[in-house]
């Protein structure tokens, strides 16, 4: 089984710029403390790295 990303929004998409806020919304977070787990790919990680002043991130196995 591929391992699993466990990805939380920590801080307000207020103020950001309209991709990030895009990015977020891709990513299934809508508001602080939303937590979506997604598969540990490429375009995952890089939605994660694009906004990671916002979220926190966790490995699943």
């Amino acid at each position: 089984m591929a391992s699993q990303l466990k990805v939380t929004q920590i801080k307000s998409k207020i103020s950001e710029k309209q991709n990030q806020r895009d990015t977020l919304r891709s990513l299934g977070l809508k508001r602080i403390g939303d937590v979506v787990v997604r598969e540990d790919s490429p375009q995952t990680r890089g939605y994660v790295n694009a906004v990671s002043h916002l979220v926190k991130v966790e490995e699943i196995d």
